[in-house]
């Protein structure tokens, strides 16, 4: 029950944030820009059978931008903002423990996140109305674009947990996402590295243009599960000590 309470808390105050809002309307113009810009490429007949959606989920760097700047800015101020206006040990004081803030938390920041994507599910409805689509790919493509998304916002909370105040979480942040997409675009130009290869499993860029032609790899979704676990229980280590230091 405390952690439904939080995570009702924490939800509110997102909502709350005028940069709440600057995200959703840019995140929202961005995406229909990209989505205008897809119908008229493919409307040239030297583009290629492609699909739309395939091109949308990973297909330009505009997706990868929303992926790597957006999330730290939503985790920025989660608990970096708390410590920085001396909130957090009012709260670890209240009937709920570490891992329930940071579940709480970190929940949060996941329903944003998937109201950010929201008015993109407006783009295959009006694909549909002018010609057949095939909704299994893009249903792999959302689903690929909330569990990778997932990841890096567990990352970025970890960041917000451990730095000094959101600005500093927001930049340690970016240079995480940073990292883990660059490897998969090592893996993508390294001949060492072979189909098989931890680089090539780690590739995010691979991971979407499979989930955009509707291939489901379940090692994927592993792989997410796997960081996110690690690191959600990083961030709560950290706010223990932080607790044991206080």
């Amino acid at each position: 029950m405390n952690i439904i309470v939080q995570l009702k808390r924490e939800i509110y105050a997102l909502f709350l944030s005028p940069i709440v809002y600057v995200m959703l309307i840019a995140a929202t113009v961005i995406n229909s820009g990209v989505f205008l810009a897809i119908l008229d490429f493919l409307s040239n007949p030297q583009s290629g059978h492609v699909a739309v959606m395939q091109l949308m989920f990973g297909g330009t760097t505009f997706f990868y931008i929303l992926l790597i700047v957006v999330s730290p800015l939503i985790t920025m101020r989660l608990i970096a903002e708390e410590k920085h206006l001396g909130t957090l040990e009012t709260l670890l004081t209240a009937p709920i423990n570490e891992a329930q803030v940071v579940i709480a938390k970190y929940l949060a920041a996941v329903v944003f996140y998937i109201v950010l994507w929201l008015p993109t599910l407006a783009y295959p409805l009006i694909l549909s109305r002018f010609s057949e689509i095939e909704l299994g790919p893009v249903l792999a493509g959302y689903l690929g674009t909330v569990g990778m998304g997932m990841m890096f916002l567990a990352v970025n909370l970890f960041f917000s947990a451990v730095a000094k105040n959101q600005i500093v979480a927001a930049l340690l942040s970016f240079g995480a996402n940073m990292v883990l997409f660059i490897i998969g675009i090592f893996a993508s130009i390294s001949m060492a590295a072979a189909p098989d290869s931890l680089l090539n499993y780690m590739n995010l860029w691979a991971h979407m243009e499979d989930f955009g032609r509707g291939i489901v790899d379940t090692r994927y979704l592993v792989y997410y599960a796997s960081i996110i676990l690690f690191v959600l229980f990083c961030t709560v280590q950290a706010l223990q000590a932080r607790r044991w230091r206080g």
